[in-house]
């Protein structure tokens, strides 16, 4: 059996390396081996965080008995869903038409033309040989109807993926409708939305600060501030490391589904800038620079980007790394200092895990307790780290993504511009602070540097590398969006040119192979792969749905640029969105997000200055933008630099210079009469 997996870059295709299953990536050739065979394709889907995808590798994968089933009948096709988002949204697709849900680990059986024709997910062992004989007696004895089926199922898809259709435009009173629609379905008691299982609702709390900005709504505010301090103080967020997990099994934010994906840390820490920027809230500072600190200092790799995630087992047991018991936090501390941790973060005997263990939560209000407690509980979260670093750790998955680390470039560049602005060398956590700046600075700019290196390949994008090797898949919509949002972020924090430069090249790519009819945009190129349908899902589910992400990405670059055909695409596009915003906000929330940006202006505030951090214009400038507001600081005249062009100081003095939707007011030189322009 050749082993085709072992020169992969994908870590989940390498952690079944070493299967008895004949395992093939997703290429031609395997289909045409199958075809050759004449026997169907097991596509099977998953990721290398992921639990259940583990727990079916280990009862399925790694059995001699299944694999010899699974050889002699099927070609089988191993799939990183991170690493190839185009496949795994068109069979995700057929698997909820299919079955009503879908999830990971996914198992498709299709056709040698890739129709599939019976889909599913995770299978206990027994039911997956029981699934493995049937299939495979359907596939010899009643091929008609196999082939029928596949052909009713991809008819099907098809119309899910559809672009064109209705279009309206995005408008205030949409927007303050879908505001409405999410203050009705809140969790008023524990935050958030929905029940069991219960997911981070990052792009939603972005869109509702903004809406709070637009209007003032103090509703709006009020559920950002409650979800906020209540997936902070829960088992979602590491009480100790920082970094938050993907999500919460119980529907108040006790007991985490313990991987840490980098996308949902990367949007959280900008929620938590952002209202840490609009209301000073000290929760949200704190919880700001240990998400910061967390992705520079656990998922960052040196000279590169950030790997896309920590495993949600350890050893094949999850938990095993983050729960405690009251004994286990006496033995790491001592008598006195365990009773307050077991207090503090409402460890008992009982346990909120499994075996008596707790999940730790932050069950007082610490943030703003006397000094001298809120001493004490940072020496103690200290040594409870150190007494953790010597349990075994939970993998890490290396592979750089483009699109994530697109977001992650974007979250720490706000963070960096907002601490600027409100950190004082006097504050009690100033020289931790200082250095969480540092390390997120490098690693931004590591991040940056190695996706216009190393996945900028012939101007096009490429969507994952490994160890500063670039994998083949190419970049989908998202990745073009992300990635070019970032380097506009890049241009507002550095003040280079090029990264403007590069952020227009890839949008220019974005609308020439991407767009579809009547302003929507298809998830893959023009000239990619073929696949059974071409995906083009307009809703934001775990992030941004390449369609909201190119459009973020348009609306930054028109208002860095001025030229206003990039505008009229990025409003083109949301009119595809807008109908389903009216019926689903919970899912289009980083269009929303958008739109309220449009709606502001966006303001485009340029700082003629010799200072471009410090200058008190710069600070007012970026304390007091307006919803996606673009700021950019610097010498008149920098080259590259199109928001400084022909604006000089004014009588000797540093000038802000306030455009609104390509109208500009007179440049000022006050910092009150600034903050009255963005008024």
């Amino acid at each position: 059996m050749v082993n085709r997996l072992a020169q992969a870059t994908s870590p989940y295709l390498l952690q079944h390396a070493d299967n008895p299953v004949d395992w093939w990536p997703w290429c031609d050739e395997a289909f045409a081996e199958a075809k050759r065979r004449d026997v169907p394709v097991l596509i099977s889907v998953g990721y290398a965080a992921c639990h259940w995808c583990h727990v079916m590798a280990h009862e399925s994968f790694e059995n001699e008995a299944v694999a010899r089933l699974m050889n002699d009948d099927f070609v089988c096709v191993k799939v990183d869903r991170e690493e190839r988002p185009d496949v795994d949204a068109v069979y995700m697709t057929a698997t909820q038409a299919m079955t009503g849900q879908g999830g990971w680990p996914m198992t498709v059986f299709a056709t040698p033309d890739g129709t599939p024709f019976f889909c599913g997910t995770y299978f206990p062992r027994a039911n997956f040989i029981r699934l493995l004989g049937s299939v495979a007696t359907a596939w010899r004895d009643q091929r008609e109807a196999v082939q029928r089926q596949g052909a009713a199922v991809v008819e099907a898809i098809g119309g899910a993926q559809a672009v064109g259709g209705v279009t309206a435009p995005l408008t205030a009173e949409l927007l303050d409708a879908a505001a409405g629609q999410l203050a009705r379905e809140y969790d008023e008691t524990n935050g958030g939305f929905g029940g069991a299982p219960k997911f981070p609702p990052h792009m939603n709390l972005l869109f509702l600060l903004r809406h709070h900005q637009r209007t003032g709504s103090a509703r709006s505010l009020e559920i950002v501030r409650h979800t906020c301090e209540a997936m902070a103080r829960g088992g979602l967020n590491d009480q100790l490391a920082g970094g938050f997990a993907r999500y919460s099994v119980d529907g108040h934010w006790t007991v985490p589904h313990f991987e840490k994906m980098l996308y949902d840390n990367a949007l959280l820490l900008r929620v938590y800038t952002q209202l840490w920027r609009l209301t000073g809230d000290r929760l949200a500072r704190r919880v700001a620079r240990d998400t910061a600190r967390f992705l520079a200092d656990e998922l960052h790799r040196a000279g590169e980007g950030f790997a896309s995630a920590l495993d949600a087992d350890t050893e094949g047991v999850e938990g095993l790394t983050y729960v405690w018991t009251p004994g286990q936090l006496v033995e790491a501390l001592g008598e006195d200092d365990g009773r307050f941790a077991a207090d503090l973060f409402d460890v008992t005997a009982d346990g909120t895990f499994e075996h008596g263990t707790s999940v730790l939560r932050l069950a007082r209000d610490v943030d703003d307790a006397d000094p001298q407690v809120r001493a004490r509980w940072q020496d103690v979260v200290g040594r409870l780290l150190a007494a953790r670093d010597t349990r075994p750790q939970p993998a890490r998955d290396d592979k750089v993504v483009a699109a994530w680390n697109g977001l992650a470039v974007t979250a720490i560049a706000e963070f960096q511009q907002v601490a600027a602005l409100l950190v004082s060398p006097d504050d009690e956590d100033a020289n931790l602070m200082d250095g969480v700046l540092i390390v997120s600075d490098g690693a931004m700019r590591d991040a940056a540097e190695h996706l216009a290196a190393v996945h900028l390949v012939d101007g096009r994008l490429r969507r994952v590398s490994r160890d500063r090797m670039v994998g083949e898949p190419a970049g989908v919509l998202e990745d073009y969006g992300c990635v070019a949002e970032a380097f506009c972020a890049m241009h507002q924090l550095t003040g280079e040119g090029r990264w403007l430069t590069l952020a227009g090249e890839l949008l220019d790519v974005a609308l020439a192979r991407f767009a579809g009819p009547d302003g929507a945009f298809y998830d893959t190129a023009d000239d990619a792969e073929r696949l059974v349908t071409r995906p083009a899902d307009p809703t934001d589910n775990a992030t941004p749905s390449g369609r909201s992400a190119i459009v973020a990405a348009l609306v930054a670059y028109a208002a860095l640029t001025g030229e206003t055909r990039y505008r009229e695409a990025a409003e083109k596009t949301l009119t595809t969105v807008a109908p389903i915003v009216d019926r689903h906000a919970r899912f289009t929330g980083y269009a929303a997000t958008v739109g309220e940006a449009l709606l502001s202006g966006p303001y485009e505030i340029a700082v003629a200055t010799g200072d471009p951090v410090g200058d008190p214009l710069v600070v007012a400038a970026r304390r007091h933008a307006p919803p996606g507001a673009v700021v950019v600081a610097g010498a008149p005249d920098q080259p590259g630099v199109p928001l400084l062009a022909g604006r000089p100081f004014v009588d000797g003095r540093p000038a802000a210079y306030v455009c609104r939707g390509f109208v500009c007011q007179r440049p000022v030189t006050g910092v009150e009469e600034l903050i009255a322009q963005l008024g």
